[in-house]
């Protein structure tokens, strides 16, 4: 799907246009399908900081991007699609009846003083596939010569999106308002629509952010084996330290090479606010404090009054004080770059070169052992290998054809199967408890010819109570692509779940908790990307709310070994093509490989 792709050629933003307009139209009653329609967009503009004149960093609103391929801030998109053109009287094409038109800020001179120049208009034109560039004065005369009766697509006014009634360009909200066939109903969707399926340029950038993110977290990995071999030495606070010299003993210091990383490979911008989670921690799902120092021990009766000071430390502390060692802990990093529109200056008013790209994004989570000389404790490793079963079930599932509600629910399946092989979850009845008849340590109690189940009716019988939900409370995963969460309307339109929704008690879904907050519920198709992240946490609150320790299918001794370890979350970008799945994500998450090079090996 990405073979022969040049991504130093010019983003394909025509196609798009051609694309969004066919979903478009199709949406449209007959009727309205036979008039001229047009797509007209604001992009985003500069943010500034609170009350002063600062900038933030610009990025350009996705759906803009998505149709125009222009990154510029402040600029406008008109595109028509008249199925009256004479373009069309030998060649149906759509594409011959469309006219793209970009409009893009003059620059003052007090506007150069201060930022780079936005391309020429001259510099665009060759910059970008579309018709025509213009300076934005020019867009209301565009507006009022459009052909009579056609209907103005723009995007909804809410604070999602650039208002375009609301421009700082004289005219388009007057220009705007005297037709009367302006309409915000069909266009977000038919994006929406239109960007769920990924096209061979798209792809390969994903799979230039997903090479860059995860020679990142490996970066990660290997520090902190550098740690574990002694060729990293601790330095007094203050002192100067080159790159090759950082440390990781806190949250902080892993995000910034991690950020390092992505940068030193031309990735100005993560894609998220990384999530950096060492210790308990782990186990809030969107957790981006990062402020934390790792869990240090061993913690004396004298050390802070055993208040957990050293579990808990703050960046700026110095929790590793002498004769103290890293406590066996996990370190959860859910964290990718965006390989984005910028050249160089990001927070500047206008884009400093005439370089573009895709604003891809890419999410990719990998949990990595520290202390215990870079290995996994036996319960951090138990529950690191159930959620790898977790994915790797999932990736075989995974293709054209099959409901995301079903890999999800699978997750949930493999999670119960599992947990009672770890002899956390257990058989009330006693008839069934762990691995090889054996809970903690200790043989079953005998079974009896009223208490005998098999194994399938237990497992069936746990996930109906909804009590997996507590230790995998999100779901497996969710599309991806310009946006984190992306393309949401299409990626969860209403009525579109398997389980649980209108008119379908459950049925063999499980429990209807298990699908609270899955953010993808479609029968898959080939070119869509998604997330494939499951996870297995033991978060307090969540654990409390399911009365988990009163529960009668919970064994609380053997649970208690494992609550705190905080959690495990594993996360691979996927593509699907025409027979299944391809792994887009190239960091290796192997028990083996991961403790090998967390321990300094190979």
């Amino acid at each position: 799907m990405t073979a022969n792709v040049d991504l130093n050629g010019k983003y394909p933003a025509k196609d798009h246009v051609v694309r969004t307009f066919s979903t478009l139209i199709q949406s449209l009653s007959v009727e309205d399908r036979t008039k001229p329609h047009a797509i007209l967009l604001a992009g985003g503009t500069t943010p500034y900081r609170n009350d002063t004149d600062r900038e933030l960093p610009f990025r350009q609103e996705s759906n803009f991007f998505y149709l125009s391929g222009c990154n510029v801030p402040g600029s406008y998109f008109l595109a028509l699609y008249d199925p009256t053109s004479p373009a069309l009287s030998h060649n149906q094409e759509l594409k011959r009846a469309l006219k793209t038109t970009l409009y893009i800020l003059e620059p003052t001179v007090a506007d150069l003083l201060w930022s780079p120049a936005p391309p020429t208009l001259q510099e665009a034109r060759q910059l970008y596939t579309v018709d025509e560039v213009e300076h934005p004065a020019k867009l209301v005369v565009a507006i009022s010569q459009l052909p009579q009766g056609t209907i103005i697509h723009t995007l909804p006014e809410t604070v999602q999106f650039p208002n375009i009634t609301a421009s700082e360009v004289d005219g388009p909200e007057r220009s705007l308002q005297s037709i009367p066939t302006k309409t915000v109903e069909h266009l977000l969707p038919a994006l929406h629509e239109t960007r769920l399926i990924k096209d061979s340029y798209e792809i390969a950038m994903i799979r230039k952010a997903n090479d860059i993110s995860s020679r990142a977290h490996e970066v990660i990995m290997r520090v902190l084996g550098l740690a574990v071999t002694g060729k990293i030495k601790k330095q007094p606070p203050g002192a100067l330290l080159l790159p090759g010299e950082w440390l990781i003993e806190q949250e902080a210091e892993a995000e910034a090479i991690f950020v390092a990383s992505c940068r030193r490979e031309g990735a100005a911008h993560q894609a998220y606010l990384p999530i950096v989670a060492a210790s308990t921690r782990a186990s809030t799902l969107h957790y981006c404090c990062n402020d934390r120092a790792f869990a240090w021990g061993p913690v004396h009766h004298h050390d802070a009054k055993n208040t957990g000071n050293f579990s808990h430390a703050h960046a700026h502390d110095e929790a590793g004080g002498e004769g103290k060692e890293l406590m066996p802990q996990v370190l959860l990093i859910d964290a990718g770059c965006e390989w984005d529109c910028y050249a160089s200056d990001c927070g500047s008013g206008f884009l400093s070169d005439t370089m573009t790209a895709d604003p891809t994004l890419v999410l990719v989570t990998r949990t990595m052992p520290v202390g215990n000389g870079g290995k996994f404790t036996e319960e951090a490793k138990k529950v690191y290998e159930l959620v790898l079963r977790m994915q790797a079930e999932s990736f075989k599932l995974a293709s054209p054809g099959v409901h995301w509600d079903d890999i999800h629910l699978l997750c949930h399946r493999v999670l119960v199967d599992g947990f009672l092989d770890m002899g956390i979850f257990k058989d009330p009845d006693g008839s069934i408890g762990g691995l090889n008849g054996h809970v903690d340590g200790h043989t079953k109690p005998p079974t009896t010819k009223t208490n005998v189940k098999s194994r399938e009716a237990l497992v069936r019988e746990i996930l109906h109570t909804g009590l997996s939900a507590a230790f995998f409370p999100h779901g497996v995963g969710h599309s991806m692509g310009m946006d984190v969460h992306d393309v949401p309307s299409a990626s969860k339109p209403d009525g579109s779940g398997k389980y649980f929704v209108e008119g379908n008690d459950g049925g063999a879904g499980g429990h209807k908790d298990f699908y609270k907050y899955l953010r993808l519920r479609l029968v898959l198709q080939p070119g869509m990307v998604v997330t494939i992240e499951p996870g297995v946490y033991f978060h307090p609150a969540l654990l409390s709310s399911y009365s988990i320790h009163t529960s009668p299918y919970i064994n609380t001794d053997v649970l208690a070994r494992y609550e705190g370890m905080g959690g495990v979350r594993i996360e691979d970008d996927v593509l699907i093509n025409l027979t299944g799945c391809e792994n887009l994500t190239k960091a290796q998450s192997g028990v083996e490989w991961v403790e090998r090079v967390c321990a300094g090996g190979a």
